[in-house]
């Protein structure tokens, strides 16, 4: 579990299911990622998020609000998949709700996250990448310290050629002191 002054990255629970399929289906959320994401989509991911938790000691956390108690989406890392050209590494990522958004609150926990990782995991760099034309992912990449590395920028394998988001971006975020 991760701590913030506003965030509380822990894994997900039984009772954070519908709230994050609410989350998946909503087109403004996942307007970067393809698309809506139904309830048994959301529970395969719930599922696999939570047994790379109890693996690896780290996965996309719940991402709770402390003033209230809410889920508001998922903060976390996962290995990069096989198949993506960034790979192999570990990839910093973050989806709120749409209330969340614009709140700092993917600021506080991504950085939370990235100052987690370099401290437990022994990595000498940790990745994040989007759609070229998601400015504001990029903001956040920026902010916690992030930069941008062209020569890894990629053309996302499942997405069509003619895709508007096929395009990806890569930032990179170096252990301190390397």
């Amino acid at each position: 579990m991760i701590e913030t002054g506003r965030l509380i990255l822990r894994a997900f629970r039984e009772d954070d299911r519908a709230p994050m399929a609410a989350i998946n289906a909503d087109p403004r959320v996942n307007e970067w990622l393809g698309g809506p994401i139904s309830a048994v989509q959301t529970d395969a991911t719930i599922e696999r998020v939570n047994a790379q938790i109890a693996q690896h000691g780290y996965g996309f956390f719940a991402a709770e609000r402390r003033a209230d108690g809410k889920l508001i989406g998922m903060i976390g890392l996962q290995r990069v998949r096989d198949e993506l050209p960034p790979a192999p590494g570990v990839e910093l990522g973050w989806r709120l709700t749409p209330e969340a958004q614009g709140t700092g609150l993917a600021t506080e926990g991504a950085a939370a996250v990235l100052a987690w990782g370099f401290a437990n995991l022994g990595l000498d760099e940790l990745i994040a990448f989007t759609a070229h034309n998601n400015f504001r992912s990029q903001a956040v990449m920026r902010r916690i310290g992030m930069a941008h590395d062209p020569a890894r920028d990629f053309d996302h394998p499942v997405l069509a050629e003619d895709h508007p988001l096929r395009r990806h971006v890569v930032f990179v975020a170096k252990r301190p002191g390397t």
